[in-house]
């Protein structure tokens, strides 16, 4: 007890963290599922890719806990793997939306209304974002995709793509209000150059929103990975992938056979609603208005 006590008073932040319950809600689904789809090859009774002649759309039973799909795969093994696909493009599209994005919210920001090239610059580029911002994201994900070709790293810079004017926006607005600041007014006097303006001062204080977002694209790439796969624009078979899994099953609903898609269709909604719930938590942690 004297331990964690002292641990919190050093790590104010981590006590934070560990008494918002929407952080602890979103953590204790999220890691789990991690946990099994990086276990998958160990707990997996068979190989995603396996299939069982004879054995079609088998309902839930012992030798397939899940049942099979129409074409004799065991649907278990397959939404231990599917996670991996999903959360993997979703990290990584993310990841890189937010590497293109926050250093242009950083610049875009510090030079918006200034005279010249950078202003110029800053003008354009926001214009630009508006451009991308102004088509549904599903639409214009899906014509990206059918444009470049349906594999997956074409859907992760496709997802990143569209993360890019998100996290700019958010890292601009954030820059806008900071560089009114005194400390920057300061930073300029004593001789900074403007680089070293952006990254030691501004970007530290400007950071937190898309800290915040990290986990809302995530749970978005994700729906979004599901969507395109479902109707027929992203992940291809036999690739495990939640999306594609509701997709092949979907066409047997009405027949009865409920369980090719009804599994991955849970585990989709639950993901992406603790990745949703950590997201807020998140978010209400780093807001200062909730430090007391």
């Amino acid at each position: 007890m004297k331990y964690k006590k002292l641990l919190y008073s050093k790590n104010p932040m981590l006590k934070r963290f560990i008494s918002n319950s929407s952080v602890i809600i979103g953590g204790c689904i999220i890691l789990p599922i991690i946990l099994l789809a990086a276990l998958a090859p160990v707990i997996a009774p068979h190989s995603p890719n396996q299939t069982f002649n004879g054995e079609y759309l088998v309902p839930p039973s012992k030798n397939h806990l899940f049942g099979t799909d129409t074409f004799g795969m065991d649907i278990f093994s397959r939404v231990l793997y599917a996670p991996r696909t999903d959360l993997m493009i979703a990290f990584f599209a993310t990841l890189l939306g937010m590497i293109c994005g926050v250093p242009l919210g950083l610049y875009v920001g510090f030079y918006e209304n200034n005279k010249g090239i950078a202003g110029i610059f800053s003008l354009i580029t926001m214009r630009i974002m508006d451009v991308i911002q102004a088509f549904p994201v599903f639409i214009l994900g899906l014509a990206i995709v059918t444009a470049t070709g349906q594999q997956i790293s074409n859907v992760i810079y496709v997802l990143a793509f569209l993360w890019i004017p998100v996290f700019t926006r958010l890292i601009r607005t954030e820059v806008l209000s900071i560089r009114e600041n005194l400390f920057i007014e300061q930073a300029k006097a004593i001789g900074n150059t403007d680089s070293k303006i952006l990254f030691k001062h501004v970007l530290p204080n400007a950071v937190s929103p898309a800290i915040t977002q990290v986990s809302v694209c995530i749970a978005a790439s994700i729906l979004l990975t599901a969507g395109l796969s479902f109707v027929g624009a992203g992940v291809r078979m036999p690739i495990p992938e939640l999306g594609l899994m509701i997709s092949v099953g979907a066409k047997n609903m009405i027949t009865g056979q409920w369980w090719p898609s009804v599994f991955p269709g849970i585990i989709l909604c639950v993901t992406i609603f603790g990745l949703s719930m950590l997201g807020e938590g998140i978010s209400e942690t780093l807001d200062p208005r909730n430090w007391r």
